[in-house]
């Protein structure tokens, strides 16, 4: 077995370890809702990427296609409810898929014509165009309000009723893994690896005998189809599905934003994603009122350093464990690790005092900070925050100025 076979075994049944074993680590109410909303999240940013990493076509409406699958799984299930054709509710994804993949197939011929910079203003007008439209038909969107349902219906199948949340979320985490494996499938394909080619270069794929349009819009229609997938089995999650969230551009740009953080250029890299995702928006946000611009710094910097995103970060630490630089180079990984870490830990305390001084201030002038407690109206924890930030930001300088000279020595 080659070695990147190996990685990709092990990979899959780790992600599989993860999902079987997570619920019996994190017991909570509040961590199943969280591990679920992972499980799908993981299937739309898999499936996102499919066009972005494997693609190279940035668009900006994919919510248009997890959306609409989850407002026809969720149509699906009130016939059910009311006495229509009673699909299980374990098979209710594939319904979403196909309405995805319906709608990629439509909407995909118009978006694949043409590629690079049009193809994303075409797919950002679409998608709002969707999502203006689902206001105007409140019978099949729900308006405003959105659409609620009942996922408990029919008879159980196989003595589960997926009444409980623990059911639920294996169900999202088996779908999971089967999105996974077949996405991963797909880019094996001859289909999947000639997307490649179209990526990175169109013409040359068309001499050989291949219409780089048709390559995109096939492509479309598959991740459209894993799209539908997610979004039903949001749906099944929540029981309750709205237009403006589920087929709003601030979902697509989440997805595109965290996919790109996850790393895009890695099959894997989405996966880191899609659970960084979930734990900004799920957790972050309740911890400080700040992490919309810890999210745009964060993206900043990955885009001006770290383009690979996360899975690029360790797929180099990796290679320089394996190459012996990072124990030659101890000292200066070291040294950066160190700078890291203190631009973040002083960077972080800046801003939390800076937003506690002018939201909360007049009440309570001191806040808690990592086991610590901070004081706005105290100048030492300003100045030790200062310290910090630059001394973290002179380290990575440091660190930077003798990597460089390492370099010219070498040459």
């Amino acid at each position: 077995m080659r070695a990147a076979d190996r990685f990709t075994f092990t990979a899959f049944a780790a992600m599989a370890l993860a999902l079987l074993c997570a619920p019996w680590v994190f017991t909570s109410g509040l961590a199943l809702s969280v591990l679920s909303q992972m499980g799908y999240a993981i299937i739309i940013c898999l499936s996102y990427n499919l066009l972005f990493g494997q693609g190279g076509m940035l668009s900006f409406g994919h919510a248009v296609y997890s959306g609409l699958g989850a407002f026809a799984s969720v149509h699906a299930i009130q016939w059910a409810t009311q006495g229509g054709w009673q699909i299980p509710l374990v098979f209710m994804p594939l319904v979403g898929g196909m309405a995805g993949m319906l709608c990629a197939a439509v909407l995909g011929f118009i978006n694949t014509r043409r590629a690079g910079t049009t193809f994303a203003m075409i797919t950002l007008g679409i998608g709002e165009l969707v999502a203006a439209v689902a206001l105007m038909f409140p019978g099949v969107f729900g308006g405003e309000g959105g659409i609620s349902i009942n996922r408990v219906y029919g008879t159980p199948w196989m003595g589960l009723s997926f009444g409980p949340a623990i059911q639920v979320y294996y169900l999202i985490a088996v779908w999971c893994m089967l999105c996974a494996i077949a996405m991963y499938g797909f880019t094996r394909t001859p289909l999947g690896l000639m997307l490649n080619a179209v990526r990175d270069n169109p013409m040359r794929a068309g001499f050989v005998g291949y219409n780089p349009q048709r390559v995109r819009h096939l492509a479309f229609v598959v991740a459209g189809f894993f799209a539908g997938i997610g979004g039903a089995l949001m749906a099944i999650h929540l029981e309750i599905v709205t237009g403006a969230d589920s087929l709003g551009m601030a979902r697509s740009g989440a997805t595109l934003l965290f996919t790109f953080m996850g790393g895009a250029g890695f099959f894997f890299g989405p996966v880191i994603g899609a659970v960084l995702m979930v734990c900004s928006t799920v957790l972050l946000s309740h911890i400080t009122p700040a992490w919309l611009l810890y999210l745009g710094l964060g993206f900043v910097l990955m885009v001006m350093f770290a383009p690979g995103g996360i899975a690029g970060l360790l797929h180099d630490a990796v290679r320089a464990w394996q190459t012996g630089r990072a124990r030659v180079n101890g000292a200066q990984w070291a040294l950066r690790t160190a700078g890291v870490l203190l631009v973040a830990v002083g960077g972080s305390a800046l801003v939390e005092m800076l937003y506690h001084l002018q939201m909360d201030s007049d009440f309570d002038s001191t806040l808690p900070f990592l086991r610590v407690t901070l004081d706005v109206k105290n100048t030492a924890h300003w100045v030790l925050a200062s310290i910090a930030w630059l001394g973290g930001v002179g380290a990575l300088v440091l660190a930077r100025t003798r990597g460089r000279a390492r370099v010219g020595r070498a040459s």
